[in-house]
């Protein structure tokens, strides 16, 4: 059976420490996204921020960035793999500002690992 395998990493930083990891572990592929959490969009945007800001201002965004990697994978012990190598990088990810890991089964996949 083939897994989805999603970290989204709090630090991006780590990233090229977790990409090697991640590859040394068996993953063959990983795609990496930039990402955001929602905090910034539930704090809403405030009465000081102009209708039609500068480019400037865009670029000067005090957002959290992150990092989504995700793998396709095939068997648990690969998915077990992806999780140590991750837990090697990152630490515990119960504690606060690291990031969650998760797999999901995936029920149909093409192409090649």
């Amino acid at each position: 059976m083939y897994y989805l395998v999603v970290l989204v990493l709090d630090n991006p930083d780590l990233c090229p420490g977790m990409l090697s990891a991640w590859h040394e572990a068996g993953a063959s592929g990983i795609t990496i996204l930039n990402s955001a959490g929602m905090g910034p969009a539930r704090r809403g945007i405030g009465d000081d921020t102009p209708l039609f800001p500068a480019v400037a201002d865009l670029f000067r965004s005090e957002e959290t960035r992150h990092r989504t990697l995700f793998s396709v994978v095939e068997g648990e012990e690969r998915v077990n793999a992806l999780v140590k190598a991750a837990r090697s990088c990152v630490g515990d990810f119960e504690k606060d500002d690291t990031g969650i890991l998760f797999a999901v089964p995936v029920s149909h996949f093409f192409g090649n690992l």
